[in-house]
């Protein structure tokens, strides 16, 4: 007798990919519309975010697996997540720290903007 795996319902893989299209429709969205500065990259990361959780929870099974097994996976993540803000919270402070004790270069020449 062979031994049945287990059945998940294909309404949830059909809802996680009609998910997935709205999200891609809405960060193409962002990028017609032309939002600007802040705005337009804190979407573009909530739609990344969003798909990359929708898929690794349904397509990628994670949402049954156990518990155990899902913080494993997640807790380094969030920790170096964690840490790479840290990084990018003392960048400005070592910066400021070298502008102070060696002063800014008198000849350094801004770079043009960049145009596309």
């Amino acid at each position: 007798m062979a031994s049945q795996g287990q059945q998940h319902p294909i309404k949830v893989y059909f809802l996680v990919w009609f998910l997935l299209f709205v999200f891609s429709a809405g960060s193409y969205y962002v990028d017609i519309a032309g939002f600007e500065g802040m705005a337009r990259w804190f979407l573009i990361l909530v739609f990344m975010l969003l798909k990359a959780g929708f898929i690794v929870a349904v397509f990628m099974h994670m949402k049954w697996e156990r518990p155990a097994l899902i913080l494993a996976i997640l807790l380094p993540t969030l920790f170096l997540l964690v840490l790479m803000y840290l990084m990018a919270f003392e960048a400005d402070y070592a910066y400021a720290t070298r502008v102070l004790y060696f002063g800014a270069d008198p000849n350094a020449v801004a770079l043009p903007p960049v145009t596309h």
